[in-house]
């Protein structure tokens, strides 16, 4: 009699009633944000396509992987629910690789807005990453991949290996933009992509920086975005060039691996006055000697010596162009005022005036590892 009603039992519970097939949905794996003439939100869904090919259909191309579908509606949620009256599918966000935002809509309109139904939503992941891109958003997303099945993952695999290893962009996911549009001093940074017209190559380099989630002025270039990253922290791996020192200098440019580098910054408040204090640790290998012999502790001392300058060198330019725009991008309004909110509340009204009046105190020290599979000095010696 037990066996019967266990048996009862397990034939009720398999209904499926809630069930949901995969030829309902469609994956995104990227979308595109623009605005259209009568300033609506033009949206480019680009989806993975499961018929395009895989490793058994040599003959179909890497392009026929993706598919894009373009709705225009007042709102992203209204522009997201006439996807299936093109495409025959529910979009699908819960792998999504990256969002594309259009220069025209981060200059007129705010990003916090544009993504609030990606933020909201209980599909998209805060991981995705966001890049904001020189022109139309959508114009990108009809190049085809290299080596990925979508340019969607194209995308962020380059977001990501440039932020990894050059250090000439960082990888921003949509929680950390979220938190950066909420800073107290309201700046924020995103990745820049823009393409080569002649080739059809999309590279992912240099950063654009928002106020109040808006964008404001030129991109930094990618040399300036490594200084950044130094300044915030947020610099992984990369290649420091310097020139040759002393009677050397027409030798042209060496560079060090950095394996390492740590930044602190300290606001210290005197009499209402503020200083920003600076220590970074850059520990690093040779990669390049053309002028500079490093056979003693001399001269291995001297060489650390002129990439500290470089990087200070580097390092003040940055900070010279933050204080111009009067953008605190380093995150210091912030420490402020988890330190003093009542000071704080005082300085916010002026705090771009009182940035770009403050003085920066930088100290840098460099640490040679070694010289790589050759003795410390240049190979055409």
């Amino acid at each position: 009699m037990a066996v019967a009603f266990c048996a009862i039992m397990l034939f009720m519970m398999t209904g499926c009633g809630d069930k949901a097939e995969l030829t309902e949905f469609g994956f995104v794996q990227a979308v595109a944000v623009d605005l259209t003439r009568e300033g609506k939100i033009a949206l480019t869904t680009h989806f993975y396509n499961p018929t395009g090919g895989g490793e058994t259909n040599a003959a179909v191309k890497q392009g026929q992987r993706g598919l894009n579908i373009r709705t225009e509606a007042d709102t992203a949620f209204e522009a997201v629910r006439d996807i299936p009256i093109h495409f025959g599918r529910k979009a699908k966000w819960d792998h999504m690789r990256v969002i594309l935002i259009g220069e025209e809509v981060a200059k007129s309109q705010s990003l916090g807005e544009v993504l609030d139904y990606f933020s909201r939503d209980h599909e998209p992941r805060a991981t995705v990453l966001v890049l904001l891109t020189k022109g139309t958003a959508a114009d990108y997303l009809n190049v085809d991949p290299f080596i990925e099945y979508t340019i969607g993952q194209q995308l962020r695999k380059i977001e990501e290996s440039g932020s990894l290893y050059s250090a000439k962009t960082t990888k921003i996911p949509l929680l950390d933009l979220a938190i950066q549009l909420k800073s107290e001093a309201g700046v924020a940074v995103i990745p820049y992509v823009y393409s080569n017209d002649a080739r059809k190559e999309l590279t992912v380099a240099g950063i654009a920086m928002l106020k109040e989630g808006k964008l404001t002025g030129s991109t930094l270039t990618p040399g300036n975005t490594q200084y950044l990253l130094m300044l915030t922290d947020r610099y992984e791996s990369g290649v420091i060039e310097f020139p040759c020192s002393g009677e050397s200098k027409e030798n042209g440019k060496e560079s060090l691996e950095v394996v390492s580098l740590k930044t602190s910054v300290k606001p210290v408040i005197v009499n209402d006055t503020l200083e920003i204090r600076v220590r970074t640790k850059i520990t690093g290998s040779v990669a390049e000697l053309r002028c500079s012999s490093l056979d003693t502790k001399e001269k291995t001392k001297q060489f650390e010596d002129h990439i500290k300058k470089t990087v200070e060198s580097g390092m003040r330019n940055m900070i010279a162009v933050l204080q111009k725009r009067k953008l605190d991008a380093l995150g210091i309004g912030d420490q402020v005022f988890r330190k003093n909110p009542q000071l704080w509340r005082r300085w916010k009204p002026d705090w771009g005036e009182r940035f770009a009046d403050s003085r920066f105190v930088i100290e840098i020290e460099v640490n040679v590892l070694n010289t790589g599979m050759t003795v410390g000095n240049p190979f055409s010696k």
